[in-house]
């Protein structure tokens, strides 16, 4: 019987831990990959206070060693499904079962993939998902934008404050975004449009030269060259495992209030995995700490 489970040890899940171990509660972090989550795949972290400069997997081995160091137990593996009503919540994870008093979820979110070459292997050498982060890295560079909703359209315009040029890269012949958004677009000397088209290849040995791309009306071809291509194709929640639970969306992600509850008492999220306005390392942790003091309250209640 653990005091409280946290089920994704991304930084949500690793600022999670570090708040209950301080609070003195038994707790468990499970993960089903390495600490640290989606920082593992990122090379350069900027933005994080205290840090002008670090290694996605850097901060990943330091918050994982400061919550171990505090008592946080760490567990690898997959949990495959959560009791979530009643208490202790009941969590499996493959053919073991945990118990907790309460359970904070931060599994995150997974940005959808082109699935074309030279993504993957490209990934953090020229190809990003998140402007935010790496837009600074292209200062006075061509860069690419692949989609047309509201999340392309916003970072193509926040790129602009980096790059030399935007080519948003759209396959149909509008904008899906937002009117306000296309205005600010289409006036925007930096933003070029690509219409009708999609992305075949990203070019480049060892980071980032050009994109192929191929048009849907006529099936020509084309190969464009610049330094970065930033994809914005959407977004899904790592949630399959709560599938039908009340506390998710129609789009998958889990509903919570300010202070990270659920509809279901002693349940809480915190990170990407909620609807949240902005998906950093930053907030996700902000949203640990938060998680975990009002998951110390809960259990005080009991």
């Amino acid at each position: 019987m653990y005091d409280l489970a946290i089920v994704g040890g991304g930084p949500s899940g690793l600022a999670a831990g570090l708040y209950g171990a301080r609070a003195h509660l038994k707790t468990l972090v499970i993960e089903q990959g390495l600490p640290g989550g989606q920082m593992q795949n990122t090379l350069e972290i900027e933005n994080y206070p205290g840090f002008k400069h670090i290694l996605g997997p850097d901060l990943s081995e330091q918050m994982y060693q400061q919550a171990l160091d505090l008592g946080v137990e760490w567990k690898t593996g997959t949990v495959t499904a959560i009791e979530l009503e009643g208490n202790p919540k009941i969590l499996t994870i493959g053919s073991e079962t945990i118990e907790a008093k309460a359970v904070i979820i931060g599994t995150g979110a997974q940005p959808k993939y082109l699935n074309v070459p030279g993504e993957k292997e490209l990934a953090g050498r020229g190809v990003s998902y998140c402007a935010t982060c790496d837009g600074a890295f292209y200062a006075d560079k061509d860069v690419f934008v692949i989609g047309g909703g509201d999340s392309a359209v916003e970072e193509g315009l926040f790129l602009t404050r980096h790059a030399r040029t935007v080519t948003i890269i759209h396959r149909r012949d509008e904008l899906r975004a937002q009117p306000i958004l296309q205005e600010r677009a289409f006036a925007n000397p930096k933003i070029k449009f690509v219409w009708n088209t999609v992305v075949e290849k990203i070019e480049g040995d060892h980071k980032v030269t050009g994109v192929l791309t191929r048009n849907v009306k006529d099936d020509s071809t084309a190969v464009l060259n610049g330094d970065g291509v930033f994809i914005y194709i959407g977004f899904y929640p790592n949630t399959s495992f709560l599938a039908g639970s009340v506390i998710l969306n129609k789009e998958g992600y889990i509903e919570t209030a300010a202070d990270m509850s659920t509809k279901v008492p002693g349940v809480f999220a915190a990170g990407d995995v909620r609807t949240t306005p902005l998906r950093q390392i930053v907030s996700a942790a902000s949203d640990g700490a938060i998680a975990a003091m009002t998951a110390y309250q809960y259990i005080e209640s009991l």
